[in-house]
C-alpha cells in the first residue's frame, strides 16, 4: 500500500508533560499528538521531530512529520487532530513533503529562546513559562561572554549527563542575550545541540550576569572541557524550541514565533 508522508509545525505548553518522548508511564506530547493523529488517519501514526524536548520545555515551531497510507486533505488533517487536542497543544501547519525529508536529519540548524523573569519577587502568572532568578542581572556581560561560544567548538564542558552523542562538537551560529523589563531572553542558533545543552549554557551566563565569574569565564570552560566546573543546569520551564531550518527545497512555512509574555 501507497504510503505518504506528511510535515507537521507544532506549538506546546510543556509543563505538565514528560516531554516529548514517547514514555511508558507517563504522558508525553509525542504521544498525545500520535493519538490525535491516528484518529484522523484511521490507524497508527508514529511521528519524528527535529528536536526532542525535555519536561517542562516548550516548543513554539516544533517539525514533525510522519508517514500515513490514508489520504486527507491538509484542512481535514489539521482541523480534525486539533479537534482531539488539548488546549496546551497546537498543530499550527501540515503539509504533504518530499519522501526523503527528515525532521531530524534535514534540518541544517535549531534555534532555542530561554526566558528568565529577574525581579526580586517571583511571578505569579510566568512561573511555568520563564525561569526566576532574584538576584539583578548585567544582560550586557551575558551578552559579552556569550560571544566566546560562537563557531564551532568542543561543548564537553555543557554536555549533559547521558548524552548519547557520539561527539561533543557543535557549530553555535548566534547567541544574543536581550532585556525587556524584567524579562532577559537568551537566544541561540546552532547546527544541532548536546543534551541538555543550552540549560547548562544559561546556568554559566547566569554566573556571568551576577558577576561571580569574570566575563571570560566561559572561553576558559570550554578550553577545560569539564561539565563539573560550569554552572548549574538552568530550569526546563525557561526554555522553548523555537525554530528548525531547512533547505529551501523542502518550501516550509516560515513562521518564526518569539514568546516575549509580555
Amino acid at each position: 500500500m501507497k504510503q505518504y508522508k506528511y510535515v507537521i509545525g507544532l506549538e506546546y505548553c510543556g509543563s505538565t508533560y514528560s516531554g516529548w518522548q514517547r514514555q511508558k508511564h507517563s504522558q508525553s506530547i509525542q504521544q498525545v499528538v500520535e493519538k490525535s493523529l491516528s484518529f484522523v488517519a484511521n490507524e497508527p501514526i508514529s511521528l519524528i521531530c527535529a528536536g526532542r524536548t525535555d519536561a517542562g520545555v516548550h516548543a513554539t515551531g516544533q517539525i514533525a512529520h510522519f508517514e500515513t497510507s490514508s489520504i486527507r486533505t491538509a484542512r481535514g488533517w489539521l482541523l480534525g487532530s486539533n479537534s482531539r487536542l488539548p488546549q496546551n497543544i497546537r498543530i499550527l501547519w501540515i503539509k504533504p513533503i518530499d519522501e526523503n525529508f527528515h525532521a531530524r536529519f534535514s534540518a541544517v540548524s535549531r534555534l532555542y529562546r530561554y526566558i528568565i523573569f529577574n525581579s526580586p519577587v517571583s511571578s505569579g502568572l510566568f512561573s511555568d513559562k520563564s525561569s526566576w532568578y532574584r538576584q539583578p542581572l548585567s544582560h550586557k556581560k551575558m551578552k559579552q561572554a556569550a560571544q566566546n561560544l560562537l563557531g564551532e567548538q568542543d561543548f564537553s564542558a555543557f554536555r549533559g549527563a547521558g548524552c548519547q552523542s557520539k561527539s561533543s562538537f557543535r557549530n553555535v551560529q548566534m547567541i544574543e542575550v536581550l532585556r525587556k523589563k524584567d524579562l532577559v531572553f537568551i537566544d541561540i542558533r546552532a547546527n544541532a545541540f548536546l543534551y541538555h545543552m543550552v540549560r547548562n549554557i544559561v546556568g554559566s551566563l547566569l554566573e556571568v550576569g551576577a558577576e561571580r565569574q569574570p566575563v571570560d569565564w566561559l572561553k576558559q570552560l570550554l578550553l577545560k572541557k569539564d561539565r563539573n566546573l560550569a554552572g548549574a543546569t538552568a530550569p526546563a520551564c525557561g526554555l522553548y524550541f523555537i525554530h528548525a531550518q531547512y533547505p529551501e527545497c523542502y518550501n516550509l512555512p516560515e513562521q518564526l514565533r518569539l514568546p516575549e509574555l509580555y
